[in-house]
């Protein structure tokens, strides 16, 4: 069964960095593509960032030059290094585990993050 763990979360001054792990765990982390989710207080969830298999990535517009995803395929692990953050980044961020041909779509607990002066 596949299960992912984020951690990494905190209390972090605008302007400041944080950076959130995510731990898959099961073979299928090296086919699958890993993203990293958020939803702020009242708002819909939406997509930050998202790292394929192979590399690629893609980022929401807000995060661009801020926010840089990636993944070390030997530790099972997604990171989300988080720079010059502002208040509205404060939100719920979860991790999700996407493989197209088996429909597996798996999501992690969540780690909160408040950006507060």
């Amino acid at each position: 069964q596949v299960q992912l763990v984020e951690s990494g979360g905190g209390l972090v001054q605008p302007g400041g960095s944080l950076r959130l792990s995510c731990v898959v765990s099961g073979s299928i982390f090296r086919v699958a593509t890993v993203g990293w989710f958020r939803q702020g207080p009242g708002k819909e969830r939406e997509l930050v960032a998202r790292v394929t298999n192979a590399g690629v990535t893609s980022y929401a517009d807000s995060v661009k030059g801020r926010f840089t995803i990636s993944r070390d395929n030997a530790k099972n692990t997604v990171y989300l290094q988080m720079n010059s953050l502002k208040f509205d980044d404060t939100a719920v961020y979860c991790c999700n585990l996407y493989w197209e041909p088996a429909s597996v779509n798996v999501w992690g607990q969540g780690t909160q993050v408040t950006v507060s002066s």
